[in-house]
């Protein structure tokens, strides 16, 4: 671990980044990101800038606006932790909100190195479905899920 990075700074990093992910700039994204970098969301890891590239346009094709709003945040060494809601609008101006979290390790520039991000797929899957047979399939599946914990 780089135990020698300033936290404020990796905050005002993390939160440059959150800014420009919702300004959709895709260029000034790709800049905060180490040419090695490494991102690894629910079922698939991507390389490298080419790889920011393919994330950033799967999210945003889904989503035609959003708003990120952080809930907590820990920072130790060049680690970043964030629990946050996405706020967005998808296809028809429907609002949809789920909760994310990740973990962006930063390098000695301040540059991203590994970004993890995880989300409840079930929970994006509900957001996004608006067919009533799909959204009780999948209401089904958390319910069942969850059995033996209410």
């Amino acid at each position: 671990m780089e135990t020698n990075l300033d936290t404020e700074q990796i905050r005002k990093r993390a939160k440059a980044l959150d800014d420009a992910i919702e300004k959709r700039d895709m260029e000034e994204i790709i800049s905060y990101f180490s040419e090695e970098c490494k991102i690894q969301l629910p079922g698939i890891t991507l390389n490298g800038h080419e790889g920011i590239r393919k994330a950033i346009r799967w999210m945003y094709r889904y989503l035609k606006s959003m708003e990120l709003i952080p809930i907590t945040i820990m920072i130790q060494g060049n680690v970043f932790f964030e629990e946050f809601a996405v706020k967005a609008k998808i296809s028809g101006n429907q609002e949809i909100q789920v909760k994310q979290a990740e973990v962006l390790i930063y390098n000695a520039d301040y540059k991203v190195k590994s970004l993890r991000l995880y989300f409840d797929r079930l929970e994006l899957g509900r957001a996004f479905s608006s067919n009533p047979i799909d959204r009780v399939i999948i209401n089904k599946i958390i319910k069942t899920s969850l059995s033996g914990l209410q």
